[in-house]
Formats: C-alpha cells, sequence, structure tokens
C-alpha cells in the first residue's frame, strides 16, 4: 500500500497558485520563500501567461495541495533543468523532503530528456541543503541573487539522473 501523501502531479491549477501566492506563509528565516516577498516570483506564479507549463501542482490522496515544482530548462545546456520547489509551510520540517525530492526526479524522468537537476538554494536554509546532499546533490557553486529586496548568496547544486 502506497502511503506517500505525494499522489498526483498535474499542471498548476489557478486556483492552486493564489494559494500558494496569497496563502502559504513560512516561519522565521524561512518567510524568505512567501512569494509575496519576492514580486517577481509572486508575479510569475500568479500568470498563466509568466508560469507557462512550467509549473506544477503535487496533491494528496484527497486532492489537497501538498506541494510545488516549476522546471526551467537550460537555454545553453540542453541536457540540465533547473528545478525550483516548495513543501506547504504545515508539512515543512516533518522529514518529507527526500521523498519529495524522489517524486520531482522520477517525474523528470518519466516525462523529460534531462540528464542533470540543477537546484538554487538559499546559503542559509541548511535544511534544505542536508535534504538534496542526502539526495545525492553536490555543490557546483555559488552565485548572488537579488531577491526579497536584498542581495542573498545561494548554493548551486546538481545531480546527473
Amino acid at each position: 500500500m502506497n502511503r506517500s501523501i505525494f499522489q498526483k502531479i498535474a499542471l498548476l491549477s489557478q486556483k492552486n497558485a493564489r494559494i500558494i501566492a496569497d496563502e502559504w506563509h513560512y516561519d522565521g528565516q524561512y518567510a524568505f520563500y512567501d512569494m509575496k516577498n519576492d514580486q517577481e516570483d509572486y508575479d510569475e506564479i500568479i500568470s498563466p501567461q509568466l508560469r507557462k507549463n512550467n509549473y506544477f501542482q503535487v496533491l494528496d490522496t484527497n486532492g489537497n495541495l501538498v506541494a510545488f515544482f516549476c522546471l526551467d530548462p537550460d537555454k545553453e545546456k540542453r541536457e540540465q533543468v533547473e528545478v525550483g520547489l516548495g513543501l506547504a509551510p504545515n508539512l515543512t520540517g516533518h522529514g518529507l523532503g527526500s521523498e519529495f525530492m524522489s517524486v520531482i526526479e522520477n517525474f523528470v524522468k518519466d516525462n523529460y530528456d534531462y540528464k542533470v537537476i540543477v537546484l538554487s538554494v538559499a546559503d542559509f536554509n541548511l535544511r534544505a541543503i542536508k535534504v538534496y546532499q542526502t539526495a545525492g546533490y553536490v555543490q557546483t557553486g555559488t552565485e548572488n541573487v537579488h531577491s526579497n529586496g536584498g542581495i542573498y548568496k545561494f548554493n548551486i547544486m546538481s545531480k546527473k539522473i
């Protein structure tokens, strides 16, 4: 019996895009990931034209939104895709990260020809970095990113799939 909370993946609906953008709020330093704290991210997720077919919702067995991820293909390295992701705030810190990463990796392998997944994670997010390292991602560099009204250091991590 499959007891996974991650049951169904589909293109992100407008209703669920609004829930992520307007209702998902994270505690403490993780408030950095609230969509309302970065206008560009907010605009992209709520606009069907901007999010294109790159955003996916992950639902549980009851059809409730539990997570999302987006795929941003690398235009120069066609075998690479950058993945952005988010887990519902009430589910973070409960040991679901590794399983969620596997769900995303399997979806990418089953539906695309990408050979490498790239993640960009805020340097302070040690919890996520640990999940990614455990899943086999290695740091390949860093970059300073303008986000949330400031400049933040991000670790670039990748994994061959």
